[in-house]
């Protein structure tokens, strides 16, 4: 009896590269159908971009004038500016679960699902373009905080590396709401989870003040939290604070890879 003879490694090797190209075409696909959307409501990258400007005008400065909160060498507004930063992109990314909702509620979520394209394709592409969108109020946040008078690089390869900081960070939190909406199922309770989870997942990280600062408790909770990751890596790459690059960029993948995990899995109770 013949053996067939096994598939050369070369076959094998094109085979994977033609699917995790067609993984990723889709992926962006997905994201480009997302970010389409924004022409419908040019003003949200507007009005979505006032919060964090008034949290460096009258936040920043006021605190830059009364020293309350001690960082060192670093005058606190260039310490705050990163952390504003990762908080609007935070707070753009935790209600993008009421999204998929609303396309659920309106049929158009069982149409994408039954497309050959894998649940995490769909996941990742309206997670990166949560990310494109916090780029646009990241570049803004960055201008008015060089109007205020921050002393940042403008080194085009560490800002290149801010945007993708930026992505990440609001790719898991993008994914992170998607799960809470595969759990709860309404918008409603969507609504009242991402606010009440949004402060503290702000207030439990070293956007507004240094880690150490933080009774031990809050510390631990610091230390779990990916905002704390993506708010050093901006400091470090902004205003050259001394931080493991290795460590912010390794947590911020991980937790972006585990939120679309995550999120495709329970993509499926939407869809009932």
């Amino acid at each position: 009896m013949s053996v067939a003879p096994a598939a050369p490694p070369n076959a094998w090797a094109e085979t994977r590269l033609r699917a995790t190209t067609r993984l990723f075409s889709r992926i962006a696909t997905f994201c480009l159908v997302e970010l389409q959307k924004l022409k419908h409501d040019r003003t949200e990258l507007i009005t979505r971009a006032i919060q964090p400007i008034l949290w460096l005008v009258i936040f920043g400065q006021t605190f830059s004038r009364i020293r309350a909160i001690p960082t060192g060498d670093v005058p606190y507004l260039d310490y705050l500016a990163p952390g504003i930063i990762a908080q609007s992109a935070l707070f753009v990314a935790i209600f993008y679960g009421i999204q998929i909702i609303w396309e659920r509620d309106a049929g158009i979520l069982t149409k994408l699902l039954v497309t050959p394209s894998p649940r995490s394709a769909l996941v990742a592409g309206k997670a990166f373009a949560a990310g494109v969108r916090t780029i646009a109020q990241a570049i803004v946040v960055i201008i008015v905080a060089a109007l205020l008078g921050v002393s940042m690089t403008w080194n085009p390869l560490k800002l290149l590396a801010v945007l993708v900081v930026v992505v990440l960070g609001a790719a898991f939190f993008s994914c992170l709401s998607m799960t809470i909406a595969g759990l709860v199922l309404r918008r409603d309770r969507l609504m009242g989870i991402g606010q009440a989870i949004t402060m503290p997942l702000f207030f439990a990280s070293n956007a507004l003040y240094p880690v150490s600062l933080m009774p031990e408790w809050l510390r631990v909770l610091s230390h779990a939290n990916p905002l704390t990751y993506e708010v050093g890596a901006l400091r470090g790459l902004l205003i050259g604070q001394p931080t493991n690059y290795w460590l912010d960029f390794g947590v911020l993948i991980v937790a972006a890879v585990a939120g679309i995990c995550a999120a495709s899995s329970l993509l499926h109770r939407l869809a009932r």
